[in-house]
């Protein structure tokens, strides 16, 4: 009961805090940090992935080799080290020092095109060869074929699997703590450092938040998938297993 006051106790004092951080005296952090780096990564990276899996598809080796090797040096790499090599070699680069914000952000847009990439190239994958042959018997080339015909039946299919991916992100944020990105468990830290006798309590709370926002999104992807496969598959069944669209006529039946 102890720790139940303490937990409340401390979300009383410090929810601005957990939510927006230090805004607008200082940077934004807190849940907002996290979903706006979780959304742009997401977003600035989609692009990225649709052309790094185009070109793991293409029968050109010129594309296909070096996205290949982008894709799995980004997948077996551990997502600190990313953050690492971005964090030293942006500025070197730029020329200039560069905010953590920054960094997690160009590092994230790496870090899950090459996830989102994989993604894209199994919903591509997944429809049927008679689709891409279709198309190229209409007349279009490869890649108009992809562009008009191909990818829009893909990225549908695969709205719940980039969902996932969303929520994954959000979880891969918090290693943003280690370069000082004001995210919700940076101010976690921050509420723990000025408690110093409430451990338990401040972590379980970040637990209980990042539980709560995950599993949001898992049960909207969830549902989504749901509505895509009823989507896909037909007309409705009613009782007994029959379809409830029209019934087929004989092939030797007249009309």
């Amino acid at each position: 009961m102890n720790i139940l006051i303490g937990a409340w106790e401390i979300v009383r004092d410090n929810w601005l805090l957990l939510l927006i951080g230090q805004y607008p005296n200082g940077p934004l952090g807190g849940i907002a940090a996290t979903l706006m780096l979780s959304v742009l990564g997401i977003v600035l990276a989609f692009p990225l992935s649709v052309l790094l899996a185009l070109a793991r598809l293409s029968p050109w080796r010129l594309l296909r080799w070096p996205a290949t090797a982008l894709i799995y040096v980004a997948r077996g790499v551990p997502l600190l080290m990313i953050i690492l090599w971005v964090y030293f070699l942006v500025p070197l680069l730029l020329g200039q020092n560069v905010s953590g914000f920054v960094t997690m952000v160009v590092t994230l847009v790496l870090y899950e095109a090459a996830f989102l990439a994989e993604v894209v190239r199994a919903g591509i994958e997944a429809l049927p060869k008679g689709q891409m042959e279709a198309a190229r018997a209409l007349g279009h080339s490869h890649l108009g074929a992809m562009r008009l015909v191909i990818l829009p039946q893909a990225l549908f299919n695969m709205l719940p699997a980039m969902l996932s991916q969303f929520v994954s992100t959000i979880k891969e944020t918090t290693l943003g703590y280690v370069i000082n990105v004001p995210e919700l468990t940076f101010a976690a830290g921050q509420i723990n450092n000025q408690l110093l006798t409430k451990p338990f309590e401040v972590f379980a709370i970040l637990a209980l938040i990042y539980y709560i926002v995950c599993w949001s999104l898992t049960w909207a992807a969830t549902a989504l998938e749901r509505r895509i496969e009823a989507q896909r598959g037909g007309p409705p069944r009613v009782a007994g297993g029959m379809s409830a669209g029209p019934t087929p006529r004989p092939v030797n039946q007249p009309a």
